[in-house]
């Protein structure tokens, strides 16, 4: 195992330099370390790098989850680059580290940078959703100051995102009525949605009923559509009412979600596969149903393996130092593929910088034709909606696996992410292949565990209208932007 890691790291160096990219060198070793999902001396030598070497070195050492990297990650937080610190606190709840929990929660309260704020306010959320116990009433406590407080909303949301992984601690009822108030109080559109949000995912049962009345009609779709959520889970018969109502709602994901906490009220399955669309739905118009890549020449064959780290481009890596910036692409040039639908077109704007071997793995995979043909074969109302399985079954790939590149990347509205095997009802970390998911309604919940790739950036409007008889017809890379 040593030797071939020594000879693949001889291998990438004498690619760069015949490359004439000696520069690219540190980024690809730290690239392949972090494949081999264990710390080793390149990724700690690369921590006391120029920035964006230690930056992208911070995040593999998270990503390897291997806990002998915990404790260099603790030392990294010292140092005074800001997207540096941002990266070592990511990574350290990426290991979910009790140990640097105490610093974390400082440092989401008081450091100077928001994307530290931010990266550290993931970190203790990961940490406490792993380990309940440490979810103290200070640790908390810290926790809701920057979720009602923080100036940056970007970093305001986030945390109140964070504060879902308290809801096994015995400060759950005292969570719940502050993000009642959070929801009903903060001037952000964002950070009312995300408290709404975790009322939905960690204190349904514990909200108030008066309240989730209230704001089911919300100004906020968002808002409404997670309040529809916690009222199916509750599952209290009182609040049908509220549900019905909004099965006439203006937004066509509203309605859906409507119809969907009806079902759990009346305590029938809910919907798994959106074969039709139920009558009545206001559905956005499709703006366009011509593709660019509508007319393609022969392709090359089907790839077998996924791409070497030696052979894909990396992208110039520029440490994020903002909480936009964590929560988003950097400002560049990014590559594209248009999915051609049999509804109409969606252009998907990729994040190498995120996930370069996801990124490289999807475009490898659209290039050779792999996705022409494969039908949508899971639709969930107002969830997501997913494919890349050539069987149309959900079973299928194209018999390899990639690594997870988990990223601080929220699974928002129009993200997509690669599908993950499931084992006794939990993902099954890098066991990605081809399939692909993109969200219809926010899912912060799968932050956690799959990997964020890219959004949407038009075409939303078709992934309204699909049901599972609709098909991906042609995917091509198309210019970068």
């Amino acid at each position: 195992m040593k030797f071939r890691a020594l000879l693949c790291v001889a291998v990438v160096l004498a690619t760069c330099r015949a490359s004439g990219r000696a520069a690219d060198a540190p980024l690809r070793l730290i690239e392949i370390a972090e494949l081999h999902r264990k710390v080793d001396p390149v990724l700690l030598a690369n921590l006391s790098g120029p920035p964006d070497v230690a930056a992208r070195a911070a995040l593999a050492v998270g990503r390897t989850k291997d806990p002998a990297g915990a404790a260099a990650l603790r030392v990294t937080l010292d140092r005074h680059d800001d997207a540096v610190r941002a990266m070592a606190a990511f990574g350290l709840g990426l290991l979910e580290d009790g140990p640097s929990l105490e610093r974390l929660r400082s440092m989401a309260r008081f450091d100077p940078n928001s994307a530290v704020r931010y990266a550290a306010a993931d970190a203790v959320g990961r940490i406490v959703e792993a380990t309940p116990a440490l979810g103290t009433r200070p640790v908390g406590a810290d926790v809701l100051a920057v979720a009602r407080a923080d100036a940056d909303p970007v970093v305001r949301a986030h945390a109140v995102a964070a504060l879902a992984a308290f809801a096994a601690t015995p400060l759950a009822p005292n969570v719940a009525r502050a993000l009642e108030r959070i929801e009903s109080r903060d001037p952000n559109a964002e950070v009312r949605w995300h408290a709404a949000w975790a009322l939905y995912r960690g204190y349904a049962a514990l909200a108030d009923e008066t309240f989730l009345v209230r704001a089911s009609r919300d100004r906020n779709e968002l808002v409404r559509v997670e309040t529809l959520r916690a009222i199916g889970r509750r599952g209290d018969a009182r609040l049908t009412p509220a549900a019905r109502a909004a099965q006439n709602d203006a937004s066509w994901r509203v309605q859906l979600e409507a119809r969907e906490a009806l079902k759990r009220l009346a305590k029938t399955p809910p919907t798994e596969h959106l074969t039709a669309m139920p009558p009545g739905i206001h559905l956005p118009a499709v703006a366009s149903a011509a593709c660019a890549v509508a007319n393609v020449a022969a392709v090359p064959p089907k790839p077998k393996t996924a791409p070497p780290p030696a052979t894909f481009p990396l992208p110039s890596y520029v440490p994020a130092t903002t909480a936009a910036l964590m929560n988003g692409p950097q400002i560049a040039k990014h590559p594209r593929v248009e999915i051609c639908t049999s509804r109409g077109p969606v252009v998907v704007r990729l994040y190498p910088e995120w996930a370069p071997s996801t990124v490289a793995n999807f475009i490898a995979l659209a290039r050779s034709g792999y996705f022409d043909g494969n039908r949508w074969f899971r639709i969930v109302p107002d969830f997501v909606v997913q494919t890349g399985d050539p069987t149309n079954t959900g079973d299928g790939d194209a018999g390899y696996t990639i690594p997870a590149e988990e990223n601080p990347v929220e699974q928002r509205i129009g993200v997509i992410a690669m599908g993950l095997d499931y084992k006794d009802s939990k993902a099954v970390r890098d066991s990605a292949g081809t399939q692909f998911y993109v969200t219809l309604s926010p899912q912060l919940h799968l932050d956690r565990s799959f990997t964020v790739f890219g959004e949407i950036e038009s075409g939303f409007d078709v992934l309204a209208n699909l049901i599972e008889s609709d098909t991906m017809t042609v995917v091509r890379p198309i210019a970068d932007d």
